[in-house]
């Protein structure tokens, strides 16, 4: 309750309705994911990804990315479908026409969400939510997010084959495929050495099974 006269604002409030926006719409689901929980997935993934980077590429005078923003930008990746919904994958990426409509819908949400701050912050929340990756560094910083966006849908489509749902069998497969089509060495470590003990029990996660 606003007891004075001080402005009100609702970024908060709406970027809180993250978790009424229900991702794999077209998908029978054994537990429902929504785009707040993914959101988180994709940040801790993608700030992982960072440090690897930054350890690969280590010698003197090579890019280093600032594993903090890249997580910052998977935290905030999906924002704009509180207002946008999340469009299915077949459907946003059908041609070159509806991809380019759509990010300008998925701009034009960005701002409509920034209106919703303080003059002195919307410029940067909106480099958050609609970021433009520029230079060597924003191109890494691309790439590391788009990989830890679709490590997320894979883990995803793990926690659904463990429940015994055979409906995103088709749907792993093709994200184990177009993950590997990155050409993003982080990304194929974080498979190799993190993603199988997601289908581990937790005796097995303990170091018991």
């Amino acid at each position: 309750m606003n007891m004075g006269n001080e402005p009100n604002y609702g970024f908060f409030a709406m970027l809180d309705r993250m978790q009424y926006i229900a991702r794999w719409g077209l998908m029978r689901n054994s537990k429902t994911e929504n785009i707040k929980e993914h959101s988180f997935d994709v940040a801790v993934i993608a700030q992982c990804l960072a440090l690897m980077y930054n350890r690969n590429n280590n010698n003197e005078g090579s890019l280093q990315v600032d594993p903090y923003k890249v997580a910052c930008l998977g935290l905030y990746h999906d924002c704009t479908e509180i207002l946008t919904g999340d469009l299915p994958t077949p459907i946003k990426y059908r041609n070159k026409e509806i991809t380019r409509a759509y990010k300008e819908v998925e701009s034009e949400a960005a701002r409509t969400l920034v209106n919703l701050l303080p003059e002195e912050l919307s410029d940067e929340y909106l480099s958050l939510l609609d970021p433009q990756f520029k230079g060597e560094e924003g191109a890494v910083t691309k790439r590391l997010v788009k990989a830890a966006d679709k490590i997320a849908a894979y883990i995803k489509c793990i926690r659904e084959e463990s429940s015994g749902n055979k409906e995103f069998l088709s749907a792993k497969e093709t994200l184990r495929e177009s993950i590997t089509a990155l050409d993003v060495p982080e990304a194929d470590e974080f498979m190799r050495i993190y993603v199988p003990a997601f289908g581990y029990n937790l005796d097995q996660l303990n170091g018991n099974g």
